[in-house]
């Protein structure tokens, strides 16, 4: 008997209208756009509006994914919420999504994973479809970026956008759905990327507004040389455990934070340019939502046939790294 699988059969996204360029931010900030660009690969970011939150786009991704998939909400048995910037700290953004979408009383919950976090709930999702537990699940990563970005620190607010995207796993048998994931959590690397304060451990007060500790912290540095390891341990062990070689990797999706990341994994595989997508020039790091909104563009250019073994792979703040295997189909 043919395995049981959790398979992709919706897929849908959400970019707010607003676009800051780099032109922009030359206007308030010591920055240039080639200076952006040669350390990034950003040329612009699109930034949700006054009245748009993680959970608005979220819901809106959502729904695209669902039409994308001829789904009804009823049909849904799961939702897993991936975000590091909720609306509140509770409740989870994913209740304020199920009741958006009128999706009948369901099990769901937010996943906190840094940048990892689509990847970390693509694992978990497929584990409950695979277990038998659920037939479909709604896996979204929704993070609204500019609400937590420091617009006077010029190392960070060149790099952070907005926006949102879902997919759709249903439980099928045969060769197509998710083969095999790795993911992983190094908490001695925790402070590389952090905000200072806002939580229990430093709750709001005037002295952390005035020092601005509400705001992403970023060691660049750091952060890149863990990036450039992480990523491709990640493909490969990954692979490793869909029992696929290498070889057999028809298209890399990888979180999209910056383009020298990206390069770095290129060359490190010695994969061609058309077999691996990058769009980092025209969204920036959008997070949890930077993958499915690479994956809507490969579809767009015909790159997702049919048979073709992807990989996505991203890291993040935790810290945290991973990669899931999917035989697309």
């Amino acid at each position: 008997m043919s395995r049981l699988r959790a398979r992709v059969v919706g897929l849908g996204t959400y970019s707010p209208e607003r676009v800051l360029t780099n032109q922009d931010l030359e206007r308030f900030l010591d920055t240039s756009d080639e200076w952006i660009v040669t350390r990034t690969g950003i040329r612009e970011r699109h930034l949700a509006g006054d009245d748009e939150t993680t959970a608005t786009m979220a819901a809106a991704a959502a729904r695209a994914a669902l039409a994308d998939a001829g789904l009804e909400p009823d049909a849904i048995d799961y939702v897993v919420l991936a975000t590091n910037t909720p609306d509140n700290i509770f409740p989870a953004v994913a209740a304020r999504v199920q009741d958006a979408l009128g999706i009948p009383a369901a099990g769901g919950f937010d996943l906190q994973a840094g940048c990892t976090g689509l990847i970390y709930g693509l694992d978990v999702a497929a584990a409950l479809i695979e277990s038998g537990r659920i037939r479909r699940a709604l896996v979204v990563g929704s993070d609204k970026l500019s609400s937590i970005v420091d617009y006077t620190d010029r190392k960070t607010a060149v790099l952070f956008g907005d926006g949102a995207g879902a997919l759709v796993l249903e439980g099928q048998t045969g060769e197509y759905g998710l083969l095999g994931s790795f993911v992983r959590l190094d908490g001695k690397g925790a402070d590389l990327i952090s905000i200072p304060a806002g939580g229990s451990r430093l709750p709001a007060s005037t002295r952390t507004v005035e020092e601005r500790l509400h705001y992403i912290r970023m060691d660049g540095n750091e952060t890149f040389r863990f990036a450039v390891r992480a990523m491709p341990q990640a493909v490969e062990q990954a692979l490793e455990r869909a029992g696929l070689p290498l070889s057999a990797l028809d298209l890399l999706v990888p979180h999209q934070a910056n383009s020298r990341i990206i390069e770095a994994a290129m060359r490190h595989f010695a994969l061609e340019p058309e077999k691996v997508v990058m769009n980092i020039d025209r969204y920036g790091n959008t997070s949890v939502a930077s993958i499915p909104l690479a994956l809507a563009d490969a579809r767009a250019q015909g790159r997702l046939v049919p048979g073709r073994v992807v990989a996505l792979a991203g890291f993040g703040a935790g810290l945290t790294w991973g990669a899931n295997i999917i035989r697309w189909g």
